[in-house]
């Protein structure tokens, strides 16, 4: 069994900053790709920043120079740093991850969410 547990959420001010993070807990062989999606009242799920075991970035074009993604391997843990935040970033942001496991073999795996509002 593989779980994800995410923090940081919380309320801000348009232009201020937060920082997610996810730690992934379990008997894991490695995890391929770690990232984050989001998802806002009344819109699908999206994908906002993953990376890959190797370092490799992908942002969706929203956030493009305002987060950052960055990983600790070691750690199994993902962090997502959010600037100059905007209201339409308000949603509930998950984390994602492809996990390869000794046992199970190879799953993807999400968090149950964590609650980003930024205030206008």
């Amino acid at each position: 069994q593989v779980q994800l547990v995410e923090s940081g959420g919380g309320l801000v001010q348009a232009g201020g900053s937060l920082r997610l993070s996810c730690a992934a807990s379990g008997i894991i062989n490695s995890i391929n790709v770690m990232g984050w999606y989001r998802q806002a009242p009344g819109k699908e799920r999206e994908l906002v920043a993953a990376m890959s075991i190797g370092g490799r970035t992908n942002y969706a074009a929203s956030v493009k120079g305002r987060f950052t993604i960055s990983r600790d391997n070691a750690k199994n843990t993902v962090y997502l740093q959010m600037n100059s935040l905007k209201p339409e970033d308000t949603a509930v942001y998950y984390c994602n991850a492809e996990v390869s496991t000794w046992i199970a073999g190879d799953m993807i795996v999400w968090g149950e969410g964590t609650l980003v509002t930024v205030s206008s």
